[in-house]
């Protein structure tokens, strides 16, 4: 049950007269609350939520001036603006005086040796992205024949898992009979070609719904392909499903029912690249494409025992996927390895002239180049706390030092990091603005407090003031991350312990999460992150454990 919305209202009217904080937000419910009286009184209650106090001259002169910004708000609702349309705002990750090299350099693999097809197939489903590009390469298998055996294998153990919201079966077999006739003509396109894949239900692709998780947007048909789903359709890969995505990127739960861990189906993936990981772990598709605002590529990579890149920010175009952070949201690959994170990487990266975030710097990454001359950190201060998975970074960290890395102790910056995330609350309330204004978010599937209907409703109480001022902190983050990394390339941090997570996301740096061990029997990970723009370097350094390790050869029995 909701609380009395006339007393509420009534309380809260008329808090500031900034943008983030429209009182008339319930405009559209039971009453007309841009109609209901504005009053000294009212200001000396509303104020006490952002933790101020006027004088009653202070309060009295606003009232002119609030009631003007209501109205104000109440005639720009009726401007269209659906979720495509970003603000004239933008972040920058970028410290000041930062540089790179522009030189583009070949991308290059690390050696495959001799690939053949296992005597039982089933053992397909874990080979990696570059181990089947051979296989399709060499001509051992064709597209089709691959494609069809993860359609099975999605329609076979989606019943278990809850990871596909929509099977592209039709479109799969279109894509993989043109890239068999390709490659039979000598057109061979690279690594992805014919190579199915998944992506996480926040992306369009043409002719199917892409609903977003919730069964308010079920049915929603956006006609055209995602910029990541374009992509990669150039490189030749094959969309073989929409995998699931906790309902607007927060969480496991969506309208088919929680998406589960591979590992232990009592257990939710995590989220909210739920079903990409899921989907991954469980041998269903090679690779899949998922999005991180705040932790939703590391955290069900952690749990599922996949592998993870979240880039850069302003590295891979967003055009075509559901936007809930304009300033902190990030599309990246989930894998079974590193390098076939690199490989999909490479094929969707870059500009492509629609999202005006996306900076054209090169990608360097060279599989064969090792780790020699890299200077590589470590977050001493969180590595030495107590956390869930403190044995298995601490068994982390000596093989990389019997792996002859120099670690080099560092610290993260002590700014307010965790009160900042209330910057996902206000552009997710700006995102989804109609819901709350309309009651439709009584539609969606979690209800608790802690969920997006109750988050989106209190994001219309965060004042402009105080989002401008958290944007303005992150700036100081950029520019402390910048000093600490002064000597270091890449650095290793714990995945859920410490500020490490929300802080990266904050500052867009990229990270690459890999598997790293168990703990009560599900699989936890490591957190490698790097500089802005530095994936090629990051990617080998991850690379480098990966390959020291055997941890992501291990797979769930369903």
């Amino acid at each position: 049950m909701k609380p009395n919305k006339t007393l509420r209202n009534r309380l809260l009217l008329p808090l500031t007269a900034v943008f983030c904080l429209t009182l008339g937000a319930f405009m559209g419910r039971q009453w007309r609350a841009d109609e209901a009286p504005i009053t000294p009184a009212v200001v000396a209650e509303a104020a006490k939520i952002i933790g101020l106090d006027f004088a009653p001259a202070e309060r009295d002169s606003m009232i002119d001036e609030l009631v003007r910004a209501r109205e104000n708000y109440v005639r720009m609702r009726t401007a269209p603006l659906p979720n495509q349309v970003v603000p004239a705002l933008d972040f920058n990750p970028l410290p000041v005086g930062f540089s790179m090299d522009m030189k583009q350099l070949p991308f290059k693999v690390s050696p495959q040796g001799k690939v053949t097809l296992p005597a039982n197939r089933e053992e397909l489903a874990f080979y990696s992205v570059t181990q089947l590009a051979e296989l399709i390469r060499t001509r051992q298998i064709s597209s089709e024949e691959l494609t069809k055996f993860f359609i099975e294998r999605l329609k076979k153990y989606n019943e278990k898992l809850f990871c596909v919201v929509t099977l592209t079966e039709e479109r799969a077999l279109a894509e993989a009979r043109q890239a068999d006739a390709e490659i039979k003509a000598g057109r061979y396109r690279g690594l992805l070609h014919g190579i199915p894949y998944g992506a996480k239900d926040l992306l369009a692709a043409k002719g199917y719904p892409t609903t977003w998780g919730s069964p308010i947007y079920k049915n929603q048909m956006i006609e055209q392909d995602a910029a990541v789903v374009r992509r990669l359709r150039e490189a030749g890969a094959v969309l073989a499903a929409k995998l699931s995505v906790g309902e607007f990127a927060w969480g496991d739960v969506w309208f088919g029912g929680m998406t589960r861990n591979p590992w232990n189906l009592n257990q939710g993936s995590s989220g909210s690249s739920a079903g990409s990981a899921s989907a991954v772990a469980a041998g269903l598709l090679p690779f899949a494409i998922g999005t991180e605002t705040l932790g939703s590529i590391v955290s069900p990579s952690t749990v599922c025992g996949t592998t993870g890149l979240r880039p850069t920010y302003g590295r891979v175009s967003r055009d075509g996927c559901m936007a809930l952070s304009w300033s902190m949201d990030k599309i990246g690959p989930i894998a079974r390895t590193v390098e076939d994170c690199a490989v999909v990487f490479n094929a969707i990266y870059g500009p492509d002239g629609k999202d005006q975030h996306v900076r054209n710097f090169p990608f360097n990454y060279d599989g064969t180049q090792g780790i020699k001359g890299l200077r590589i950190g470590y977050v001493k201060a969180d590595f030495e706390r107590n956390y869930p998975f403190k044995q298995q970074d601490s068994l982390a960290l000596a093989k990389m030092r019997e792996m002859g890395i120099e670690l080099i102790p560092m610290e993260l910056p002590t700014l307010p990091i965790r009160e900042l995330s209330m910057i996902i609350s206000c552009e997710g309330s700006a995102a989804f603005d109609e819901l709350t204004r309309t009651n439709m978010d009584d539609q969606m599937v979690r209800q608790v407090k802690n969920a997006w209907p109750n988050v989106f409703r209190a994001g219309r109480f965060i004042p402009a003031v105080e989002y401008i001022q958290a944007n303005r902190i992150r700036t100081l983050l950029i520019e402390e991350m910048a000093k600490k990394l002064q000597n270091i390339d890449v650095y290793v941090a714990p995945s859920w312990a410490g500020s490490n997570l929300t802080l990266t996301n904050l500052t867009g740096h990229p990270s690459v999460v890999v598997p790293n061990g168990f703990r009560n029997g599900t699989p936890v990970s490591i957190t490698f992150t790097g500089k802005p723009y530095s994936e090629g370097a990051l990617l080998r350094v991850a690379k480098a454990y990966q390959d020291a390790t055997d941890f992501h050869k291990k797979h769930p029995s369903l």
